[in-house]
């Protein structure tokens, strides 16, 4: 491997991730790390540059005080310091050496008590100061001796007699700010470490469960199985669980549920169409077979085959269109608005009148509700003509009777057995007084899946003397109710 360099880097290639498949936990500690490295480096250099700058500055004026100040004192009065007499204060630190030189540039003594012997470099400018007439005369510069930088200044004393010179150590100084730089580079990449933790903690703690939703979602998507437990579908983490990623888990479970309802439900209506469908088609067949001998049969014979053979087709039709929209569930596609239930009544009553034959009253009062006016009409036409089609004798008219959304259809039919009472409205139930009679068994399932969408409840008793009475209730609307938006 090191005798091919190209390999080596396409080796580095397939293990170097690409950014876009890190794992979010991964970006979220890289984000932190990054953002806490911005923040970091602006900081640190802001407080390292103002720190270095005070201090610097702190350092230059005590050095331009101090030579001042000696320059002032020998412009005073005559004094000489080599003279053992009084001479200029001259204040000892660790930070300042002093020494006096002669105008040919030899050093007489070095001002500095009880410190090692360090020389400071003289210069031909440091000499001319030196060789001044005039006292006080101060020259500056900086310049390194010993393995250290000096700021120096060298002040003559006058009559061309000699200079005192006067050096800070800057090396103390910066020896400082390069500490205060390590700590601060230390405490930043301890920062910075503690952010991409923190970032990685935090991304494992919210991506934890969008990883287990990510697995849930690939499981049924491989299995098409939707009993896979959700993780913060259970009742105590559906409470605990407010933020996003919870409210993502919950609305996932949800959904898995709703899903799974829909397909037992279509499970259901498949099974229970296969059986109903059976029956109107080995009719059929029969009455296919039958028909081959159809020029040897009577009269009276061809006219009952024509005519089981009509009903069948309708009732097959019947079923057939009835199943199509409890699949396609196509009434949902209509927009809800307010719907008077008695104009509702009077429209199904007539209708009825006109294909039956049968008299049908109406007693309503001016409930108004808000739903689909189709399927609601639906929901009522199809009682109406349950009750034309149970009670043949016509004795008695079928009533539609409305008061504060409460809708009944009463007749005075054979009634439901008590026990078939609770069952009428389940889906290809069939009552066992009218399974001699054509139907599918949907219509009043139908009903109670229209009103149950429309937040109401289903209603089926016998009637006192005979008869039953089926129907529903639904909330009523009244006037500037704003609930009526939120039920849709």
């Amino acid at each position: 491997m090191t005798g091919n360099p190209r390999r080596m880097v396409d080796l580095l290639k397939e293990r170097v991730v690409p950014v876009r498949d890190w794992r979010l936990g991964t970006r979220f500690a890289v984000s932190f790390a990054l953002v806490a490295a911005v923040v970091i480096a602006l900081v640190g250099s802001l407080a390292y540059n103002t720190a270095a700058f005070l201090i610097r500055t702190d350092e230059q004026t005590e050095f331009d005080t101090t030579v001042e100040s000696l320059s002032r004192d020998l412009r005073g009065p005559a004094m000489d310091p080599f003279s053992g007499g009084n001479g200029p204060t001259l204040l000892h630190s660790d930070s300042f050496t002093y020494q006096a030189i002669t105008p040919d540039g030899g050093l007489q003594v070095q001002v500095r008590g009880g410190q090692p012997v360090r020389f400071l470099p003289v210069t031909d400018e440091d000499r001319e100061i030196a060789a001044e007439e005039q006292a006080g005369v101060v020259h500056t510069r900086e310049d390194a001796a010993h393995g250290e930088e000096y700021r120096i200044a060298t002040v003559s004393l006058g009559g061309g007699s000699g200079a005192i010179q006067i050096g800070q150590r800057l090396s103390p100084t910066e020896s400082m700010l390069d500490s205060l730089a390590t700590q601060m580079l230390g405490v930043g990449g301890a920062v910075l470490i503690g952010a991409g933790v923190a970032g990685w903690l935090i991304g494992r703690r919210v991506t934890g469960r969008l990883v287990r939703l990510t697995e849930a979602a690939e499981y049924v998507s491989a299995t098409g199985r939707l009993d896979y437990p959700v993780p913060g579908g259970e009742p105590a983490a559906r409470q605990a669980a407010g933020d996003e990623v919870g409210r993502l888990g919950n609305a996932f479970s949800a959904m898995l549920a709703r899903l799974a309802g829909s397909k037992e439900e279509q499970r259901r209506l498949v099974q229970n169409a296969s059986h109903e469908l059976r029956t109107p088609l080995t009719s059929l067949r029969t009455n296919v077979s039958v028909m081959r001998r159809f020029e040897q049969l009577p009269p009276e014979g061809r006219q009952q085959l024509l005519d089981d053979l009509q009903g069948e087709t309708r009732e097959l039709t019947d079923l057939v269109d009835e199943l199509v929209q409890l699949a396609t569930d196509s009434r949902e596609d209509e927009q809800p608005t307010d719907v008077e239930l008695g104009a509702l009544a009077e429209r199904v009553a007539a209708r009825t009148r006109r294909r039956t034959g049968r008299e049908v009253t109406v007693d309503a009062d001016g409930t108004v509700v808000h739903g689909r006016p189709g399927a609601l009409e639906r929901a009522l036409s199809n009682p109406v003509e349950n009750a034309a089609k149970f009670d043949p004798d016509g004795a008695e008219p079928v009533e539609i009777v409305v008061r504060e959304g409460r809708v009944e259809v009463r007749d005075r039919g054979p009634g439901v057995d008590e026990q078939e009472l609770e069952h009428i409205f389940e889906r290809f139930f069939r009552a066992t007084s009218a399974r001699s009679m054509p139907g599918s068994g949907l219509g009043l399932s139908m009903v109670h899946d229209i009103v149950s969408a429309h937040g109401g409840r289903v209603l089926a008793a016998n009637r006192p003397g005979g008869g039953a009475v089926v129907g529903f209730w639904l909330p009523p609307r009244s006037e500037g109710d704003p609930a009526a938006d939120r039920r849709d």
